[in-house]
C-alpha cells in the first residue's frame, strides 16, 4: 500500500505541474489541444470547445498539449504558443513550476499542522562546560542565523549545515540583544556529557527553544521548511558540481518512489507512515519547482531563457524569428534528458535489485 500511495503522490505532483501550464494556458487565450490524465494508450476522452480531455492507462503524471509549442513552424493561429506575447508564454511556462511550489507548501503545512510544538533555533539552556560558551562564544537567548555563511531556517539546519563543513572549527552568526554578531572560530567539538539516568553521551551542551505551535507559527514554521527544501536542492546541486557527491546518490522516479516507500513502511503507523509520505511529497514537489526552472534546454527554465533571447532579438532586428530553431534546441535537450533518465532507471533498478 505504501508503493501504491507513493506511486499516486508522485503522479500527482506531475499531473498538478501540467495542470499549472494548462490554467495559465487558457487565461491568456492559448490553445490547448489535450490536456491528459496519466499517459499512455487512451481510456477515455472527451472534447469540450478546442481542447480534447483524455484520461489514459498509464498512472503516471499527464500532459499538456499546447498548440505550436513544439515549434513546429510558423502559423496564424493567434492561439498558438509561439503568438502569444512573450510575457505570457513566460508566466504559461513558470506557471507548473508555481504549481508544484504551492503543492508542496500545502503538503508541509498539512504535515506540520497537527503539531503542538516546534522546536526553534533559539538558546534556550547552555551546560557551563560547553567548550565554546560564554562572551566569546554562545549565549543563552541567543537565535542562531547562519551557520559557516550559510542561513539557518529551522532547528534541523543547524546540524545539517555543520555537517556540510568536517571539522570543529565553525562560524556562526547569531542575533543577541537585537544585534548581529559574528563568532568566527569556535571549537565546536561534542563533549561528553552526563544523561539524567546516568549513561554519558557526547553532545554540543546546549538546547534550543520549544515553542507552542499556534496558527500563525504553524504557518511560519511551513514557510521556512519550503524556504529550507528550496536551498537543499541548490546545496544538493553544489555537491554533485563539486564532487562530494556521485551518481549514485541521484535517484529518477522509481528511486523516488522507493524511498518515499521505504519511509512510509519505517514509520511506527499508518498515521505516521501518512503524515510522512506527505512530507516527502512536499520536499519533492518543491525539487520539481526548482528543478524545472533550471535555464537548461527542453525544461521550463530553458524554455524561458528562449522565449526571453527570442523576444530580445525580435526586438532589435524587427523580424519574427522561425519557432523551429527554438524547437531543436529543445528537443536535443529533451534527449538528453531522456537519455539521463533512462540511465537513472537502470541504475535505481540495479540498487533496487542489489538490495
Amino acid at each position: 500500500m505504501s508503493y501504491l500511495f507513493a506511486i499516486l503522490l508522485f503522479s500527482f505532483l506531475i499531473f498538478i505541474h501540467e495542470l499549472g501550464h494548462f490554467l495559465a494556458a487558457k487565461l491568456f487565450g492559448v490553445q490547448v489541444n489535450e490536456f491528459s490524465l496519466f499517459m499512455g494508450p487512451v481510456l477515455f476522452q472527451k472534447q469540450i470547445g478546442q481542447t480534447v480531455y483524455s484520461v489514459r492507462c498509464i498512472p503516471i503524471g499527464g500532459f499538456c498539449a499546447m498548440e505550436g509549442e513544439d515549434g513546429e513552424g510558423q502559423t496564424d493561429n493567434p492561439g498558438a504558443f509561439p503568438n502569444a506575447a512573450w510575457w505570457k508564454r513566460c508566466i504559461i511556462l513558470v506557471a507548473g513550476a508555481a504549481m508544484n511550489l504551492l503543492a508542496g507548501a500545502l503538503l508541509l503545512l498539512a504535515f506540520y499542522a497537527p503539531d503542538k510544538q516546534f522546536v526553534v533555533p533559539v538558546v534556550s539552556e547552555v551546560d557551563p562546560k560547553c567548550s565554546f560558551a560564554g562572551e566569546a562564544g554562545i549565549r543563552e537567548g541567543d537565535r542562531i542565523l547562519r551557520v559557516d555563511g550559510e542561513k539557518v531556517y529551522v532547528m534541523s539546519d543547524f546540524s545539517m549545515l555543520l555537517s556540510l563543513n568536517p571539522g570543529d572549527v565553525h562560524d556562526l552568526e547569531v542575533l543577541r540583544d537585537g544585534k548581529k554578531l559574528e563568532l568566527n572560530r569556535l571549537n565546536m567539538q561534542k563533549q561528553d556529557f552526563e544523561n539524567e539516568d546516568g549513561t554519558v553521551s557526547k553532545r554540543y551542551g546546549f538546547s534550543f527553544t520549544v515553542i507552542d505551535a499556534s496558527l500563525w507559527e504553524t504557518l511560519r514554521y511551513t514557510a521556512l521548511n519550503v524556504a529550507d527544501c528550496v536551498r537543499l536542492v541548490r546545496l544538493s546541486l553544489q555537491m554533485l558540481i563539486t564532487g562530494k557527491a556521485g551518481v549514485q546518490d541521484v535517484s529518477g522516479p522509481v528511486g523516488i518512489v522507493q524511498q518515499m516507500a521505504t519511509v512510509a513502511d519505517a514509520s511506527g503507523s499508518a498515521y505516521y507512515a501518512f503524515l510522512n509520505l506527505l512530507y516527502f511529497g512536499g520536499f519533492i514537489a518543491i525539487n520539481l519547482a526548482v528543478m524545472n526552472l533550471l535555464p537548461i534546454p527542453a525544461l521550463d527554465g530553458g524554455r524561458v531563457v528562449g522565449v526571453l533571447l527570442t523576444a530580445l532579438i525580435e526586438g532589435v532586428t524587427k523580424k519574427k524569428l522561425n519557432p523551429r530553431i527554438e524547437g531543436y534546441i529543445h528537443g536535443a535537450g529533451m534527449v538528453l534528458l531522456m537519455i539521463l533518465m533512462v540511465l537513472l532507471l537502470f541504475k535505481d533498478l540495479f540498487f533496487a535489485i542489489k538490495r
